[in-house]
């Protein structure tokens, strides 16, 4: 018995928000790494780390700008050594645990 358009618009439409679920969920991951803290702005909500590439995270080894909650960032300092573990939320990183 064939489809009719409706159907197969209905059928369509499911695959598109299944494929659309996937995708969010691939791109909010989380992974732990480790790094050396360039630059603190508490009060922005921002900290700069130097680390190795975060393959979860489908990052090359860089130097990048991630935001953060401020209370995490209070002790912290330029040339801390630290682990941490990060998130991707859209197209900006963020520090969701941080240790010295």
């Amino acid at each position: 018995m064939p489809l009719s358009a409706r159907h197969l618009k209905y059928a369509l439409v499911g695959a598109l928000t299944v494929t659309s679920a996937y995708s969010i969920m691939a791109i909010a991951q989380q992974a732990s790494s480790s790094g050396e803290v360039r630059r603190v702005d508490p009060a922005a909500g921002k900290i700069t780390i130097k680390h190795g590439a975060i393959a979860d995270l489908q990052l090359p080894a860089m130097t990048l700008v991630y935001r953060s909650d401020p209370d995490l960032l209070k002790d912290i300092k330029p040339g801390d050594k630290i682990t941490f573990t990060a998130k991707r939320e859209g197209d900006k990183y963020v520090v969701t645990e941080i240790k010295k």
